[in-house]
This record gives C-alpha cells, sequence and structure tokens, in this order.
C-alpha cells in the first residue's frame, strides 16, 4: 500500500541522509583545512540535516511502517517543531551563504577568514528559527498531524485568525525572503560571471 512506498523512500533518505551528513562531520573534524568560516555555514547545513534525519525523518518512518502516527500528541508536537526549526535552519543557512558568496565575488570583498561573522551567522539562523518555530508550541497556531496521518506539521488547514496570521509570517518571513536572497545574490553572480566572460 501508499504507506509502505512512503516507508521504503523515507528508509532511503534517512539512511543516505544520515550517512552522507556524518561523512561530512567526518571530514571537517578529519581535516584542518576545511575549518573555514565559509564551510561553518555547510557544517551548519549538515549538522541541521543529520538532525533532522535523527529525530525527524526515524519517526515518520516508523509511523509509515504501521500506517498511522506512532508519535502520540506530544510526539507530534515534538515532531513538528523540531522538524520546522532545523529545516528553516537549513534555508536561511543557504541564504546567508548565498549573500557570502555574492558578497565575495561582486562587491570585492575578500573571503573572510573571521571565525566571529561565521559564528555569528550560525547562531543568528538558530535564534531566527527558534523565533518562528517556538510560537506554536505557546499558542500563535499549533502543530499537528498532517497529510496522510504519519507525520506531523504546523496546522496548515486551521482556520482560526491565530493560525492564519501565523502560516502568512511563516510563509513570508522563512521562505519568501530566504528564497528571494537566494535568487538576487546567485543572479547578481551569474550576471557578474557573464560580464567577465
Amino acid at each position: 500500500n501508499g504507506h509502505t512506498v512512503v516507508a521504503v523512500f523515507l528508509g532511503f533518505i534517512l539512511f543516505f541522509g544520515f550517512l552522507n551528513n556524518l561523512i561530512v562531520l567526518i571530514l571537517f573534524c578529519k581535516f584542518k583545512t576545511l575549518r573555514n568560516p565559509v564551510n561553518m555555514l555547510l557544517l551548519n547545513i549538515s549538522i541541521s540535516d543529520m538532525l533532522v534525519c535523527i529525530s525527524g525523518t526515524t519517526l515518520s518512518f516508523a509511523s509509515n511502517i504501521h500506517g498511522k502516527w506512532i508519535g502520540g500528541e506530544h510526539g507530534c508536537r515534538w515532531y513538528g517543531f523540531v522538524n520546522s526549526c532545523f529545516g528553516i535552519v537549513s534555508l536561511i543557512s543557504l541564504a546567508v551563504l548565498s549573500y557570502e558568496r555574492y558578497s565575495t565575488l561582486t562587491l570585492c570583498n575578500k573571503r573572510s577568514t573571521d571565525y566571529r561573522k561565521a559564528l555569528l551567522a550560525v547562531g543568528g539562523s538558530w535564534i531566527y528559527s527558534l523565533v518562528w518555530t517556538v510560537p506554536p508550541l505557546i499558542g500563535w497556531s499549533s502543530y499537528g498531524v498532517e497529510g496522510a496521518g504519519t507525520s506531523c506539521s504546523v496546522r496548515w488547514s486551521s482556520e482560526s485568525a491565530e493560525s492564519t496570521s501565523y502560516i502568512i509570517c511563516l510563509f513570508i518571513f522563512c521562505l519568501v525572503i530566504p528564497v528571494m536572497v537566494m535568487m538576487y545574490c546567485y543572479s547578481r553572480l551569474l550576471y557578474a560571471v557573464k560580464q567577465v566572460s
């Protein structure tokens, strides 16, 4: 049935997602040359993706095997919170990385060797994510079972004013703005490369 197919796909994602991100982590620890400020952002993305595999994909995989959500109400809130949090961390880190590449190549800035800025960017991505993922835990919208009933997220279908306002803000500040930053930075980079060639 459908749950079995989803479980198989999630099993692959869980195995290869965890393995690939673990390899990145091991390489980062093993080779000092990789430990530069820009790679701190890549490491941050890798860690947040690995945490999604451990805390999110595992539970969704098990739920699909059973054909229903098995984590209970508290597990559903936890799952929705951590997956949203780690996902936003990755997206914000990608936006910051795109700006770093844009500023290095088009604004004639030297590639930063300042770990302080990199750590601020990493810490900032986590704080920004928490600002947007904690509110459903304290009453501005909520987390609940979604889709096929084997995973949890923000209650997208709720029609209350609180949920609607939260979803609009989440969409604008955690998807539209980061994606627009990336599109702007990479389009400017592409333009700069075309000018040179």
